[in-house]
């Protein structure tokens, strides 16, 4: 790509696009692709990455593809044949969502249909491998699950993956899928890409509501709630959201853009490996063509405080109708903030939803001043096992949180240090289309 120009140039191809090429052209089937990803399932420390998978039926379904698409209909089928893995909190027929805890998988018990999702994905061609492994009721960003194990990466045993899309990152980390379906209220798709060294893309916020993918599928706060997808290269990043969204990705994007970036003084909790990678990634926006300026926002240290019981309320009240308020199937610290989430007041309620507007309108003005807005996903690059994170939520959620309340895009992009951790390149609300396209260019040697 010409850095010097500004002239955008077609994005090559990536790993799914590649993959995705070969089952087209009949270089591979389908079943061959399912049966290499089942090769890699379960590797990690804990045999967890998938809380729900079938093998044979996996590779049934697979075998079943080239039957079901035409040679035609094959070319226009976005996922086919591609290995993709779905988080526990989507329904799949056939099969219990356990949302990661015990009681709602015995509650919810084998169900009869695809959730709107799983629909959309066997649509485009999707061979679903099975369903992943997320932090409780994804109402936590480490990735432990006192019920199921902890998710540790497949890479490093050592490291938690991250959470709460924590299998969706295992799985793609170690290959048992290509990509990956999480989401992400206060960055379950960031944190976990950040952490394990992958691309992530969450969308905006009404984006999924607008295409009926929450049919099927149990939410934590719908006012931050988005879907996205997990992958290992940002070039795939347009053809994912294409796939999920039907967006209409531009095949080239403008690289002269301008970059708001966060100042030096909010990033005072970072360890060197994240200002690193964090300087790295200025470094290859400005050569690239971007114009990058700091910015002050002081005004983010408000975030955390308006996200955390806006998100316990609603989170309270979708658990509140499955459970007529006992929060005691639940571990103790997610108990607590469900019954701290049904305390809160109509009028202190009322009070946070209009900080929350106010804030949001102060994003939107800032992504109308700006192309984008990086910031790093995480101050940390690793979350060690065994240790306690109690304080972690808090101060990842610092980093995540404005998007959240701007319910902004978001595309993580990977760190290329083993100590780093990844960045969050913000977009405007909706303009999802125009993020992907110039993020997957960002990979282009």
């Amino acid at each position: 790509m010409s850095e010097q120009s500004g002239r955008p140039n077609p994005v090559q191809a990536g790993p799914v696009q590649e993959l995705r090429e070969d089952l087209v052209a009949g270089r591979i089937t389908p079943r061959e692709a399912v049966r290499d990803a089942l090769a890699h399932a379960n590797s990690n420390a804990g045999k967890n990455v998938y809380l729900a998978l079938d093998a044979k039926r996996a590779l049934n379904e697979a075998e079943d593809l080239p039957g079901r698409f035409s040679a035609s209909a094959r070319e226009k089928a976005l996922l086919y044949g591609l290995p993709i893995s779905l988080k526990d909190c989507f329904d799949l027929a056939g099969f219990p969502t356990s949302c990661g805890s015990r009681f709602y998988a015995e509650q919810s018990g084998i169900l009869p249909a695809d959730s709107a999702v799983a629909t959309r994905l066997r649509a485009q061609g999707a061979a679903i491998v099975g369903k992943t492994h997320l932090h409780p009721l994804a109402y936590g960003i480490t990735g432990e699950n006192p019920e199921y194990g902890d998710c540790v990466q497949p890479r490093d045993p050592a490291r938690l993956t991250g959470g709460s899309s924590s299998g969706a990152a295992a799985s793609v980390q170690e290959g048992s899928a290509i990509a990956a379906i999480g989401t992400d209220t206060g960055g379950s798709i960031r944190v976990p890409a950040a952490l394990c060294g992958l691309a992530g893309y969450r969308a905006s916020i009404g984006l999924a509501h607008e295409r009926g993918l929450w049919r099927g599928g149990v939410h934590l706060a719908q006012s931050f709630d988005t879907l996205g997808w997990l992958f290992r290269d940002l070039r795939d990043a347009p053809l994912l959201a294409e796939a999920l969204f039907g967006l209409r990705v531009p095949a080239t994007a403008e690289t002269r853009v301008r970059i708001a970036c966060v100042s030096d003084d909010f990033l005072r909790d970072c360890e060197p490996g994240v200002l690193e990678a964090f300087a790295q990634w200025q470094k290859r926006l400005s050569e690239r063509g971007a114009t990058l300026t700091p910015i002050d926002v002081r005004w983010w240290e408000e975030a955390v405080e308006m996200f955390a019981p806006i998100q316990a309320h609603e989170a309270a009240a979708i658990h509140t109708a499955k459970t007529g308020g006992d929060f005691s199937h639940f571990e103790p610290t997610i108990a607590e903030r469900l019954a701290w989430g049904a305390a809160i007041t109509v009028e202190e309620l009322e009070h946070l939803r209009a900080r929350h507007a106010a804030f949001r309108a102060r994003m939107d003005a800032t992504l109308r001043e700006h192309d984008y807005l990086i910031v790093p996903c995480a101050p940390v690059s690793r979350l060690a096992v065994g240790v306690d994170h109690s304080a972690a939520r808090g101060r990842l959620l610092r980093y995540t949180a404005p998007a959240s309340l701007g319910g902004m895009p978001v595309v993580a992009l990977p760190a290329d240090n083993r100590d780093g951790a990844g960045v969050q390149l913000v977009a405007a609300r909706d303009a999802d289309a125009r993020l992907v396209a110039y993020a997957a260019q960002l990979a282009e040697a």
